[in-house]
């Protein structure tokens, strides 16, 4: 409840980020913008439809239109493209229910109350799914099913975690899209083989892709006023190195054991804005920027003080007998 408050309340003047609100919202957008090489949209010519309006869902939702603005559309248009379902239904304004805080009303549509996700589905026809209120079940076979008839290539987000709140597996994403959803989700899920054989890797969305690289751009450029801008550039960042092979098992995000690099990268794209917003309080800015990161960043493997295997005493050696 405290989250947007604190942040409001403190960024600018103090080096903070809110990885619930933030980080979150850039991983998400970075498997979006992947998603986009799959279904060769740009990100504005999609409609948004999202389970939960928490903090998650919410920082998320702001910089999709942060994302859509750079593309050139209107703050207006860019709203007007995303649908938010809360516990009370679909956001509208003056709704009876009421439960609209600020961040909420910037959402709300100017259309009577939908009480069901399933109707929102049916109404929005969308075509990006996202769910982030931990009911696992949300997303059902009929709107998977709807998700489906509405596009070619549904994107489908179940970004719950743990697993046993999924809005839905990936396996029901599949099975339900006749194999042909953009499937990401935030607890890890086992390979899905299709009818002609092919495997695919769901990716799963994890904070940890964003909030270490975004962390060491932060400190290694001596940022203080850490803005939006800079989480955008990390989803691009973030999106950039999921390759062709990821993209075609399945996968949005790049494998978790190149994690470092991910970060290495996404920590070049940070300082290198930093420097050219006038932001860095690190001076000179260095000559070369990665090789600069990578100074910065901590090493575990030590050279050992002593020798691993130290020599047997020789034949000659005193000897000495156990009574």
């Amino acid at each position: 409840a405290n989250a947007f408050r604190l942040l409001e309340k403190y960024r600018g003047r103090y080096c903070t980020f809110n990885d619930d609100i933030q980080g979150t919202a850039a991983v998400a957008v970075a498997g979006l913008l992947a998603s986009l090489r799959l279904t060769g949209n740009k990100l504005a010519d999609n409609t948004f439809v999202f389970q939960g309006a928490g903090e998650a869902s919410l920082g998320i939702a702001e910089l999709c239109v942060m994302a859509m603005k750079a593309e050139g559309v209107s703050e207006e248009e860019a709203r007007s493209r995303i649908w938010m379902v809360d516990s009370k239904g679909l956001i509208v304004r003056n709704r009876p229910e009421g439960g609209l805080n600020e961040h909420k009303e910037k959402f709300a549509k100017d259309c009577p109350p939908i009480r069901t996700l399933e109707e929102v589905v049916n109404t929005a026809k969308p075509s990006v799914l996202i769910g982030a209120a931990a009911i696992r079940g949300a997303f059902t076979p009929a709107i998977l099913r709807a998700m489906a008839d509405n596009n070619p290539r549904p994107v489908i987000f179940a970004l719950s975690n743990p697993t046993s709140k999924a809005e839905c597996t990936a396996e029901e994403a599949y099975a339900n899209t006749d194999e042909r959803a953009i499937f990401a989700s935030g607890s890890p899920f086992p390979e899905y083989r299709t009818k002609d054989g092919r495997v695919l890797r769901p990716g799963q969305g994890n904070n940890s892709y964003i909030f270490p690289g975004l962390a060491l751009g932060i400190l290694c450029a001596g940022l203080v006023d850490v803005s939006e801008d800079f989480m955008l550039l990390a989803a691009e960042a973030l999106a950039e190195i999921v390759s062709e092979d990821d993209l075609d098992h399945g996968s949005l995000y790049p494998p978790l054991k190149d994690i470092q690099n991910c970060s290495v990268k996404i920590a070049k794209k940070i300082v290198d804005h930093a420097y050219e917003t006038g932001k860095a309080q690190v001076q000179p800015q260095p000559l070369d920027t990665e090789e600069f990161i990578r100074a910065q960043m901590y090493c575990a493997k030590y050279q050992p003080a002593l020798p691993p295997v130290y020599s047997w005493p020789c034949d000659t050696a005193p000897r000495v007998d156990l009574v």
